[in-house]
């Protein structure tokens, strides 16, 4: 697989760190996470320790791929070469599948929190401002996106870190509390630390899995970073603190001081921390930092879809006009073909502005585990491939080699178990089905006669 030519290394260390910083911090976290304690109570804490360690794994066996040979086809492409041309293109189309399915829900999720400002004005009016922004903000140079997921990223973090020295002070110091019952003991005095039994700890996964998609861009970003045998390792060694901080330690806060039934029923849990704090601005600056959450989330996803289109093409796995590039170094036809997409968020707020978010929300979560099993199998079968020097040569070697990597597989065949056995989610598993289905279908149509006429690709 030779390295993919037209895009401009115009990403250093500070933006990659950042957009995979950003990457794991959004909407999942500030309003997705209520939803997972009230299936699973305190013991979301471990869900989100066991789906953090499965997730490491999964960006591990990533960066071994992208430090080995960094693409900006990224993980679509190692598909192609190690599974074969069918499973690239089932991981390529799905993970844009995945990208437009989360940027609606944020495009929606953005239209909500302008609503706060402005009630009156339509919501499908904001949703179609925020695209043809983002869109816009895309055919610029990759440093101009770059420099804006650091800005944004640091927004959200800031937020966090202040979240979580104003819980610790609440714990500790009792400040803005007037009444007791904060503390640990919180996490197993309203019915135990796991209060819905094991069927409500393991539904929470769905949710919980959620939360994490979209880390995987941190891949995604090796074909245009300016030294990624350096800086994709860097960034994906920090993905277990970041686990550890911004969700675990986040959650183990809020749910120390309010008791784990009442979070999510009276608003955020974030602004009923800075509510204790005597901060009255909390809910406007709370909304300030959800709507660059999903500004950061939109302007990520809808550049990774972009990348992954251009790698496909230069694949024959997509149109030909996606490898177009701009003089600025930038696949510009991607940009307006998911702005397009996107546009599809403006019908839905107008049709079905209540609905629309939970609809959307709830297919992602198999595009997500898809992805990431398609990530894994591509390392299992690399490594396979590979001689003994070879594998020593490695320079990011996925650890703990082949145990952790199986036990990965297996969390996401149970996920996917999940997705099909819950009520609520069995619909989003069905739509996925049909989903791989219809490509299958249009790759033996369209796509693999001209495949079959190109040369293999092969590894460097």
């Amino acid at each position: 697989m030779t390295n993919l030519v037209g895009l401009t290394r115009g990403l250093n260390a500070r933006h990659i760190r950042f957009i995979a910083l950003g990457s794991a911090i959004g909407t999942g976290l500030f309003y997705g996470s209520a939803s997972a304690i009230q299936l699973a109570g305190p013991s979301v804490l471990l869900a989100y320790l066991i789906a953090g360690a499965a997730v490491y794994m999964v960006m591990r066996a990533l960066g071994e791929m992208a430090v080995r040979n960094p693409v900006s086809g990224s993980f679509g492409a190692y598909a192609s070469s190690y599974l074969g041309p069918l499973a690239g293109f089932l991981t390529g189309w799905t993970y844009y599948f995945e990208m437009v399915i989360v940027c609606l829900a944020d495009v929606t999720a953005f239209g909500i929190y302008m609503g706060f400002w402005f009630p009156d004005v339509p919501r499908w009016i904001w949703v179609l401002s925020i695209i043809f922004f983002i869109g816009a903000l895309n055919l610029c140079s990759v440093k101009v996106f770059g420099e804006l997921e650091f800005w944004l990223s640091a927004l959200k973090v800031g937020a966090i870190v202040a979240m979580i020295l104003g819980g610790l002070g609440i714990m500790l110091y009792g400040m803005g509390l007037s009444e007791g019952g904060t503390g640990i003991q919180n996490l197993w005095a309203h019915g135990g630390f796991m209060p819905n039994g094991i069927g409500g700890f393991i539904a929470c996964f769905a949710v919980v899995v959620f939360a994490f998609g979209g880390i995987e861009i941190i891949g995604v970003t090796a074909g245009e970073a300016k030294d990624p045998q350096r800086v994709i390792p860097q960034a994906i060694r920090a993905v277990p603190v970041r686990i550890l901080l911004f969700y675990v330690l986040t959650l183990f806060v809020l749910m120390a001081i309010f008791p784990w039934p009442e979070i999510g029923t009276k608003g955020s849990p974030f602004v009923q921390i800075f509510d204790h704090l005597g901060i009255g601005f909390a809910a406007v600056l709370l909304n300030i930092v959800v709507i660059s959450a999903a500004i950061s989330a939109i302007n990520s996803n809808v550049f990774g879809a972009g990348r992954m289109l251009y790698g496909m093409a230069k694949q024959g796995q997509a149109p030909a006009g996606f490898a177009k590039v701009s003089r600025n170094g930038v696949p510009w036809l991607t940009a307006v073909v998911m702005a397009l997409a996107l546009l599809l968020g403006v019908i839905l707020n107008y049709l079905i502005p209540e609905d629309v978010f939970l609809l959307i929300a709830s297919l992602a979560t198999f595009a997500t585990v898809w992805v990431w099993l398609m990530i894994l199998l591509s390392q299992v079968a690399m490594r396979r491939g590979m001689t003994p020097a070879e594998t020593a040569a490695l320079k990011f070697p996925v650890p703990l080699w082949p145990v952790a990597p199986a036990a990965a597989i297996g969390f996401m065949l149970f996920v996917f178990g999940v997705l099909g056995w819950f009520p609520d989610s069995r619909p989003a598993m069905g739509v996925g089905v049909v989903w791989l289905g219809l490509l299958i279908l249009a790759y033996y149509i369209w796509v693999r006669p001209s495949v079959d006429r190109q040369p293999a690709l092969t590894v460097e």
